[in-house]
């Protein structure tokens, strides 16, 4: 039987090297390509969501959270300017992702079938972020603390959670954040001494989706080059 997989953000970059790792004879993916700033409307969940079940035939197996945003927030932004900030990257990066695992766990529940949720967060939701990103640093460490309680929520319904944190990934995003704030030396601080490629934290996404053990459930692996360990 094939697997149905839903993906998030899968239209560039660690989306869709997640989405390329994923295609195979026996998995058929969704990859949705709408831009993730459409998660800032709170109905955008409900209707992706809906619409994946139409193409899937009323089947997802795998639930894949990619979908985010790094906009910088100044701190000496006005008022309404940094909550509205603040607000847009928690409900793209945080809130729209927690409305997908909730519809997922319902599916399954009602199915009573198993399922699988994978949530792409970041080393900032361990180590924190630049004083312009405290929204974002936020939002990732919810997205792990979320998953942490959807795997011990959900274990006994053969219903698994797993978070990977990547530190800087080579997409355009990485690109420019590294020649805005001296890559050398932001790279100086990677052991590894170089970024990781979209396709490794592919590989890890795959391998949570398909084949990690369920003992492994509520797992958060990082993907760094030793830049940050726990």
């Amino acid at each position: 039987m094939q697997t149905h997989i839903l993906i998030t953000g899968a239209s560039r970059g660690i989306g869709a090297a997640i989405a390329a790792a994923l295609t195979s004879d026996a998995t058929k993916t969704v990859a949705l390509s709408s831009a993730d700033g459409d998660l800032a409307d709170p109905a955008t969940p409900e209707h992706l969501w809906q619409h994946s079940l139409d193409r899937l035939g009323g089947r997802i197996d795998v639930l894949i959270n990619n979908a985010g945003i790094f906009e910088a927030n100044p701190l000496d932004s006005n008022d309404a300017d940094w909550a509205a900030n603040w607000n847009r990257t928690l409900q793209i990066n945080l809130t729209a992702s927690a409305d997908l695992c909730r519809r997922a766990v319902l599916h399954w529940q009602d199915r009573n079938a198993e399922g699988r949720i994978v949530n792409i967060a970041s080393r900032a939701a361990h180590r924190g972020d630049s004083p312009a990103h405290w929204h974002y640093a936020a939002s990732k460490a919810g997205m792990v603390a979320m998953t942490k309680t959807i795997a011990r929520a959900y274990a006994a319904d053969n219903i698994l959670a797993f978070a990977i944190c990547p530190g800087f990934t080579m997409t355009g995003m990485a690109d420019e954040y590294l020649a805005s704030r001296d890559g050398d030396k932001l790279l100086a601080d990677i052991p590894l001494g170089r970024v990781a490629t979209p396709e490794e934290v592919a590989e890890m996404a795959r391998w949570c989706a398909l084949d990690a053990p369920p003992s492994m459930t509520g797992a958060v692996l990082d993907v760094n080059g030793a830049s940050y360990v726990r």
